[in-house]
């Protein structure tokens, strides 16, 4: 079995198996991100049922869920937050698994979930930055998004680079092979979490332990 998961992985075309790196690597991470969101959903009802809800998340004053889940932020377009990413990421989880069964989805398609992806990942920065400037308070579930978003949206930019589903130029192809092929994307993903934990030390400090 584990001799046939490696061959899986190791196949001697190279298209193929980096798509499958590419696919596992999104399956989990919006697995991961729904798991999140689904976590976050439940929540947000018991604290409508009970406002004083003690939440397994709500660890200190630093990180708390609910803390969080109780300001205007946390339901920007009149629901819970969490409903979004139980309505996106599901697209994600089906087309990863699709992608691992060899599914090749259209270019407009694929265009339009990158598009999704990117809004995606523009409102976990938007909400990182409202967890971190303005309320102040960390919620591990919420970061568990923003992480799993971010290693998402840059595993699908891959597939799409590599595979021309961008209507970029030939000019811009050459450029995004490039930046893929020097592996420039994973490093970037890296940073950008790296940075995130950074801004979260240096804002709390020995508060996150307190």
């Amino acid at each position: 079995m584990f001799n046939k998961l490696i061959n899986y992985f190791n196949y001697k075309e190279k298209q193929l198996r980096s798509s499958r790196i590419i696919f596992t690597t999104m399956l989990i991470t919006s697995a991961l991100g729904l798991l999140a969101a689904f976590v976050l959903s439940i929540e947000a009802i018991e604290l409508l049922k009970n406002p004083n809800a003690q939440l397994s998340c709500s660890i200190n004053a630093v990180i708390n869920c609910a803390t969080v889940a109780q300001t205007s932020y946390s339901s920007l377009l009149g629901f819970p937050n969490s409903f979004i990413g139980m309505m996106v990421m599901p697209v994600f989880v089906v087309v990863s698994i699709a992608g691992l069964y060899g599914v090749k989805f259209p270019s407009q398609f694929m265009f339009a979930v990158q598009i999704v992806a990117f809004s995606a990942l523009l409102f976990a920065f938007y909400l990182f930055h409202i967890s971190i400037v303005i309320i102040q308070v960390l919620c591990p579930w919420c970061l568990l998004v923003d992480v799993t978003t971010i290693i998402m949206f840059f595993a699908l930019t891959r597939y799409n680079v590599s595979v021309d589903n961008l209507y970029l130029s030939k000019k811009y192809v050459i450029l995004a092979k490039n930046f893929i092929k020097k592996d420039y994307d994973k490093f970037s993903a890296a940073l950008l979490i790296v940075a995130g934990a950074v801004i979260i030390v240096a804002k709390f400090g020995s508060s996150l332990f307190a």
